[in-house]
């Protein structure tokens, strides 16, 4: 195990007219090389966007806009921790980001969009006192083979409500 605490490399996207926060667990160490969110080759997550709303995401400026235009978010769940690779059930000693606080600080957002069971449990188990909808999106990482990708198109597509 690596025995370093990571912090989590970037801020969150978000916008003053933001109202679904799509919240992950802690970027993938293909993510920290990249500097950007869900930026492994094979994560779905930019596909399934661009297969729900037919906006391009070739680029880092595609993929913002696609976010901004459609008034989604993106953060994830999880301020630091450890962990051997990128899989979610190698995450150990996590730290929280302050949700609370940054919901107060966002008070557009109108719903919480989780990524996987992952980030969903840490809501349940730090913030689930908190009155906001929250809907479950299955994970888009390639690893994720119970769905086919037109599957998590379609539950995309419905829980975020394009």
């Amino acid at each position: 195990m690596n025995e370093e605490q990571l912090k989590h490399p970037f801020k969150p996207i978000v916008f003053k007219d933001t109202e679904v926060l799509i919240l992950g667990s802690f970027p993938s160490i293909k993510s920290f090389e990249k500097n950007f969110y869900y930026a492994h080759p094979r994560n779905q997550f930019w596909k399934i966007l661009h297969a729900v709303t037919e906006y391009p995401v070739n680029n880092r400026d595609q993929k913002i806009w696609l976010l901004k235009e459609c008034r989604f978010g993106l953060w994830d769940m999880i301020k630091s921790c450890q962990r051997d690779n990128s899989l979610d059930s190698s995450l150990e000693d996590e730290e929280v980001n302050d949700l609370a606080s940054f919901l107060e600080e966002h008070p557009s957002i109108k719903k919480l969009a989780f990524t996987g069971k992952k980030s969903e449990a840490l809501f349940n188990t730090h913030f689930s006192h908190l009155e906001i909808e929250t809907v479950y999106l299955p994970s888009p990482s390639a690893a994720y083979a119970k769905m086919s990708f037109e599957e998590k198109v379609v539950q995309y597509r419905k829980n975020l409500e394009i």
